[in-house]
């Protein structure tokens, strides 16, 4: 007993001395306390600066990450990748102390039946409320150092949202009776009569004695028809927001460069047309709508006259240039069309084999509403030039055509057929009219071109493949009223000038392009281009200003009022070794001209202002407007050429 009293006491001894020492640790209040691992440093070493940047990328967080793209069908990188990195996760039931739980825990502490035991355990030193209000020192080092501290803010989410008008919805209903399903039979009864009717009368209609095959078709209810013209209009969207870039330049883009060039200009180019069926055919024929001035008609045969074959009769929008608004396919090749300038649904076509047909876009089907036949007096020759005259004194449609069998031939529509009248027989001594019969039968030239006069209505010029021009006059078909040795080869065009009465231009494959004054034998210009001319345009806005095409892919422009003696702009528009142009034609009111080659293209170019330069006016007057002004400007030209005599007559 006396052993375990003494051993007690030395126990309370130590402990008392031990509470003795910490009692004054706790007074010396903040004492410096030097951790016993801490390193030795010099002054030179204390007084350096050490800066630690922390930031919130993790340095092994993979860099290499790729996921598969659905919407671009490949493997991508992420470039963003999570930079958070989870160390340890322990979930507890322990409460910050300067919460707001804590200091509810410490007013209302939570008593279940041991009152007695939370407060003895807040007199027992090492209990967890003790630890809770017991503050402990903090050891600071002794170094000389700064805390700088920096934190970012994350990006903000952002939201965002396309918000469409809903698709108008309507609600109906309906009971079907036997009377209502009675009823429907019997209207569709009465349509399916209908179509047997006009079944009937287009049997009736038959070519060279065999009928044709006419399938019936259902007729479209307007819903559908409404979705036709809908999809239509869509189509054309798409494809004005696909040649966004054209359609702009040919609304507003001007040659800035034409200020610093008095006399040339050039061509940009704008839209091309293709059809791939009609790539192995050339352009044969090209003519702009006059009522609807963004449609044109192309059409496509072959010059190639060893391979003659099937044509294709094309209508091309500027508003939707990635395909055709109508096609006609042909059994023969399409050498040259017309459009009627009043009734702009009616087109007149010349075939390779002599046929002439009229097509009407009002129709449906792919076949002419009118065409001429062995019976009805079709030329025995390719027709190579049609056109649309004034309506005859019966108010009946009639056009001219022009063949290499020398027959220049007037056609009539009438009720449902072609009714010809031979005009006048082209001859190498002179012209022979129908009614003229001769012992010895005379030599038959081959007429090439042809073209009638824009204000007298009986007159009209036709080239001939001998390189002559005949002018002649329906009322007298006798004889030519004027003959000019115009080419040393066939002539390809003529045309009369849209402004002056008395100029017209011809072009042939000799190299050449003249102007003639009709009153005249010579002519009064002449250009040599250096290559086979296709064909030849006057522009619609200028009388002095016209187009040609040569073979070697080259467009020329000429203005007489500017140059009298060279094109004012020679641009090379199509690789020449593989492609040769065939046709030009200006657009009725907008600056734009159509060329047409021989691989089944048409490429549209928009003219520079230096190609349409109106004449500037003096100060104090107003510039002059009006076709006289036109007929002024072309006068003045002739003039300086003809011989004193001619300028007074």
């Amino acid at each position: 007993a006396k052993s375990t009293k003494a051993a007690t006491k030395k126990k309370d001894e130590e402990e008392a001395v031990e509470t003795g020492t910490g009692w004054e640790e706790w007074s010396q209040g903040k004492a410096l306390v030097r951790p016993p691992d801490q390193m030795e440093l010099t002054e030179a070493e204390l007084k350096e600066d050490i800066t630690r940047i922390l930031t919130a990328n993790n340095p092994h967080a993979p860099q290499n990450i790729v996921r598969y793209s659905v919407k671009e069908r490949s493997y991508k990188p992420i470039n963003v990748v999570d930079q958070m990195a989870v160390h340890c996760v322990l979930e507890g039931s322990l409460v910050h102390q300067d919460s707001e739980e804590a200091r509810k825990l410490r007013v209302n502490p939570i008593v279940d039946g041991g009152d007695v035991e939370e407060a003895a355990d807040e007199d027992r030193p090492d209990s967890a409320v003790s630890r809770i209000n017991k503050k402990e020192p903090k050891v600071t080092n002794q170094f000389n150092f700064s805390n700088r501290a920096s934190q970012t803010l994350n990006n903000p989410m952002r939201d965002r949202i396309c918000q469409t008008e809903p698709p108008p919805r309507s609600s109906f209903s309906a009971t079907a009776n036997q009377w209502e399903i009675y009823d429907a039979y019997v209207q569709e009864l009465q349509k399916q009569e209908k179509n047997k009717e006009k079944q009937k009368g287009m049997h009736s209609q038959k070519d060279n004695g065999k009928s044709k095959k006419v399938m019936l078709m259902e007729t479209q209810s307007e819903d559908v028809t409404k979705w036709t013209m809908a999809s239509k209009i869509l189509e054309r969207t798409i494809s004005q927001n696909t040649f966004d870039d054209i359609a702009q330049d040919f609304k507003y883009f001007e040659d800035a460069s034409d200020e610093f060039r008095e006399q040339e200009g050039t061509l940009l180019p704008l839209w091309k047309f293709q059809y791939d069926k009609a790539k192995t055919l050339s352009v044969t024929a090209l003519c702009w709508n006059n009522k609807y001035q963004d449609l044109f008609a192309v059409g496509l045969g072959s010059y190639n006259f060893s391979r003659q074959g099937c044509g294709m009769l094309l209508f091309y929008s500027l508003k939707n240039p990635a395909f055709p608004e109508y096609i006609y396919p042909t059994s023969s090749g399409v050498m040259c069309l017309d459009i009627h300038a009043q009734h702009s649904h009616l087109v007149a076509v010349g075939f390779y084999d002599g046929c002439v047909a009229v097509y009407s876009l009002k129709e449906e089907g792919q076949e002419p509403v009118y065409k001429s036949t062995a019976k009805t007096g079709k030329h025995t020759d390719p027709v190579w030039q049609v056109r649309w005259q004034s309506d005859d004194m019966d108010n009946n449609h009639n056009f001219y055509s022009v063949s290499s069998d020398g027959r220049v031939v007037s056609w009539t529509l009438v009720k449902n057929e072609l009714v010809f009248t031979d005009i006048i027989r082209l001859t190498l001594n002179g012209a022979v009219s129908e009614g003229t019969e001769g012992a010895q039968a005379p030599s038959i030239a081959s007429g090439t071109s042809f073209d009638s006069h824009k204000q007298i209505d009986y007159m009209f010029l036709v080239g001939t493949e001998e390189g002559k021009i005949h002018k002649c006059s329906k009322t007298y078909s006798s004889q030519f009223l004027e003959t000019y040795d115009a080419h040393s080869m066939a002539v390809d065009t003529v045309k009369w000038n849209y402004f002056h009465p008395k100029v017209f231009v011809s072009c042939s494959s000799d190299w050449t392009v003249k102007i003639w004054d009709h009153t005249i034998n010579t002519p009064m210009f002449v250009f040599d281009l250096q290559a086979a001319v296709g064909d030849v345009a006057w522009s619609p806005y200028s009388s002095t200003v016209f187009a040609a095409v040569t073979t070697d892919g080259t467009v020329h422009v000429f203005d007489l009022s500017v140059n009298k003696y060279e094109a004012i702009c020679q641009q090379l528009v199509v690789d020449k070794k593989k492609t040769k142009l065939t046709h030009v034609e200006f657009n009725p009111i907008h600056p734009v001209i159509i060329v047409g080659d021989d691989r089944g293209y048409v490429t549209s170019f928009k003219l520079s202002p230096n190609l349409r330069k109106k004449p500037k006016a003096k100060k104090g007057h107003e510039l002059p407007k009006g076709p006289e002004v036109e007929v002024a400007k072309m006068e003045k030209l002739l003039s300086l050429l003809r011989e004193p005599d001619q300028n007074s007559s």
